[in-house]
């Protein structure tokens, strides 16, 4: 068994490939769902999480730089009303994907993964990354947008991956050394792309130890 973080680009493919490696290998996939078991955790609307995370600034500085804050999920468990900001936040998203990647067979998009994962064995971190004109038609293809439209929709992203991290305070979050493979998706297909990725992943799990089942993953992090 084994965990599969995938970093990208705005429009390098990052979920689309994701998806295909998950079905190939078996594995559950995770995505936007983080949000909504935050925001059940929390008591809290998905819309609340996710301006906490375009807003997330010195507590998930602490957090990336490798100083959890003491956690507070029980007492936002026992508030009926519900509540969280970004130290909260921290600590469930911690939290939840920790257990995510403790149940094995999951590939998790996003999220400072390749940071929260970085010293787990059974952890393979994967960056996509494309020249701006590729991921622009990736976006137009597959999301069936105007040529317009995808470029924004690109812009927007990669200034808004840029803002992200430096409230991190890290700038690494491209840089090779954080990653078991980068693959150029300029240069590299989906198909092939899957092929590569899960071969890799068959490899290493040889060596790792056995887990039980992620059967249900989903259901028990968000329980």
């Amino acid at each position: 068994m084994a965990v599969i973080t995938i970093s990208r680009q705005f429009g390098a493919g990052g979920k689309t490939l994701g998806k295909m490696i998950a079905r190939k290998l078996g594995y559950s996939l995770v995505d936007n769902e983080i949000i909504q078991m935050v925001a059940g955790k929390a008591k809290v609307s998905t819309n609340w999480v996710e301006s906490i995370e375009k807003e997330a600034g010195g507590k998930f500085l602490r957090f990336i730089s490798g100083v959890v804050p003491k956690s507070l999920v029980d007492r936002v468990l026992d508030d009926k009303r519900g509540y969280i900001d970004e130290e909260i936040y921290v600590d469930l998203l911690h939290k939840i994907i920790t257990r995510l990647a403790d149940d094995g067979n999951v590939v998790i998009i996003g999220r400072g993964g390749q940071y929260i994962l970085e010293d787990r064995e059974d952890t393979f971190h994967l960056l996509l990354i494309g020249e701006k004109e590729d991921r622009i038609k990736f976006m137009e293809v597959h999301y069936e947008l105007t040529y317009v439209q995808a470029r924004q929709a690109v812009e927007l992203d990669d200034k808004r991956r840029i803002n992200l991290y430096r409230k991190f305070g890290k700038k690494d979050y491209d840089h090779p050394d954080l990653y078991h493979a980068v693959l150029n998706m300029s240069k590299v297909d989906l198909e092939t792309a899957k092929e590569m990725v899960c071969r890799l992943i068959q490899t290493r799990a040889v060596k790792l130890p056995e887990k039980a089942t992620s059967a249900g993953l989903l259901e028990e992090v968000w329980g």
